[in-house]
């Protein structure tokens, strides 16, 4: 195993040993603890023996120290999110060949069936190596849309590029405390983490659920961006509807913020309006695990909304014949059964635009439906602007061969007050997009009802299972309002 420079010092460099590192609600951690925990945990890995190293460490800060502990020391980091199902762990622990796991012990998963013992670092197990790409430094598994994710091999370098781009986007906007707020399995956080520790900010972890359709928890989500009165914060899309329907109500964005990323889906038009007039500080980007996370970012200076803008420095995006967005630079190595040549284009399976260099997203190739009339249609351009409305939580919209487009809904509000939402949002779209038919959702998407992944993506192929009576076009018919 080569271990590659000193990676610590690349985050850590120019960080004052006195200056606040991690904030938790009962304790502050500085740069100096960091950097002692992170040696020691990297002495006790190297005494291991460890090679591939499964984090599924709960406490945030024990997840980041342990976290730049396995990179320091030149191993293999699989983060284990903690939406997985036990059948998904499994499947993980096989695919990489994870010799140790670090964190408490899944209840539904026995350890000691896959061979696990208690050892140095958690619990430990002799195992056949699994060929990586050369330069594997993290393997994070996308949620996919089935039950069997895809590991996604990142090198040490193109990660260390990306948290440095991010650093250099936010560079000017005195970025001293930094709002945690997706799970740090999640790449985009785990890599917005990196950045605020190359800026020397403080990272600031709360207790809170932020995606959950808990009305409890929506109250602490808002009750914390309050509190901590951070500088920055990531959001996903559907974050940021949430915390707008809240500004409808009466909830403040403290003048602290001066840079909220937004990235994971697209973000309609409508929420971007809102955005503009509120005044908030929201820079839309976007971004792969296979690039490292985040390829385009708007950013002060350089801000078109409704794109989600230039290419990071160190990229190149362009577009194929067929409007398929290929991004050059970032070093793809690819995935664990499917290595990628690092120094070839890497193609996204999105598809775009660009203008000036902005580029604007218009929806995934595999999620395009052909409806019954021929025309061609990105759900995620529809879900964006119905979601844009008040009275829509959530929505996902599928036509494929129909002669109508429908959508399942979910809302608080009555039906008359859902069909008003989307007679709106249906005069920002042609005709062959608009929704002719809706149902109610049976349940919210959520992680845990497996229709939504950790940065708020729909599982299309879940709902559409779900729900896939209604969608027979035999069966469709007005009645269903």
């Amino acid at each position: 195993m080569t271990v590659p420079e000193n990676v610590l010092h690349r985050i850590l460099r120019g960080t004052s040993p006195d200056t606040v590192a991690i904030e938790t609600e009962n304790r502050a951690y500085t740069y100096h603890d960091l950097q002692k925990g992170v040696a020691l945990r990297c002495e006790q890995l190297t005494i291991s023996g460890a090679r591939v190293v499964a984090l599924f460490e709960s406490n945030p800060v024990e997840w980041l120290t342990w976290d730049l502990a396995i990179l320091q020391a030149g191993l293999i980091c699989v983060p284990i999110p903690p939406f997985f199902t036990p059948s998904q762990v499994q499947h993980v622990l096989n695919q990489t060949g994870a010799d140790t796991w670090i964190g408490p012990v899944l209840e539904s998963l026995s350890l000691k069936a896959l061979n696990f013992a208690a050892g140095l670092c958690g619990w430990q197990r002799r195992v056949i190596p699994v060929v990586m790409p050369p330069g594997t430094a993290k393997v994070t598994f996308t949620s996919g849309t089935t039950g069997a994710p895809k590991g996604v091999c990142l090198s040490a370098a193109a990660m260390l590029q990306v948290a440095a781009a991010l650093r250099d986007a936010m560079a000017g906007q005195r970025i001293g405390r930094h709002l945690m707020l997706l799970p740090l399995a999640v790449l985009l956080e785990n890599l917005g983490v990196w950045a605020a520790f190359m800026s020397g900010a403080a990272v600031c972890v709360r207790d809170i659920k932020p995606l959950s359709v808990d009305a409890e928890e929506q109250q602490n989500l808002l009750a914390s961006i309050a509190r901590t009165r951070a500088n920055s914060m990531i959001l996903v899309p559907q974050l940021l509807a949430g915390l707008l329907k809240a500004a409808n109500r009466g909830f403040v964005l403290p003048d602290s913020f001066r840079f909220i990323a937004v990235g994971g889906g697209r973000v309609a038009q409508g929420l971007l309006d809102q955005v503009s007039k509120l005044q908030w500080p929201v820079y839309e980007g976007y971004g792969l695990s296979e690039c490292a996370s985040v390829v385009c970012l708007n950013r002060p200076g350089a801000h078109r909304p409704g794109t989600v803008g230039k290419a990071l420095p160190h990229l190149q995006v362009m577009l194929a014949d067929d409007g398929e967005i290929m991004v050059l630079g970032a070093a793809v190595l690819g995935y664990l059964d499917n290595p990628h040549d690092p120094d070839q284009p890497w193609p996204t399976g999105d598809i775009g635009t660009i203008t000036d260099g902005y580029l604007t997203i218009s929806g995934r190739k595999k999620h395009q439906f052909i409806t019954a009339f021929g025309r061609n249609v990105n759900p995620e351009w529809v879900e964006a602007e119905l979601c844009s409305q008040p009275e829509i939580n959530q929505a996902f919209v599928y036509g494929e061969a129909l002669p109508i487009n429908v959508a399942v809904i979910v809302s608080s509000g009555s039906d008359q007050a859902v069909q008003s939402a989307i007679d709106l949002a249906n005069t920002r779209l042609p005709d062959y997009a608009q929704v002719s038919i809706w149902i109610r959702a049976r349940a919210p998407f959520s992680t845990q009802n497996r229709q939504l992944t950790a940065n708020g993506r729909l599982r299309r192929e879940q709902i559409l299972d779900c729900y896939q009576s209604f969608f027979q076009p035999s069966k469709l018919s007005l009645e269903c309002t």
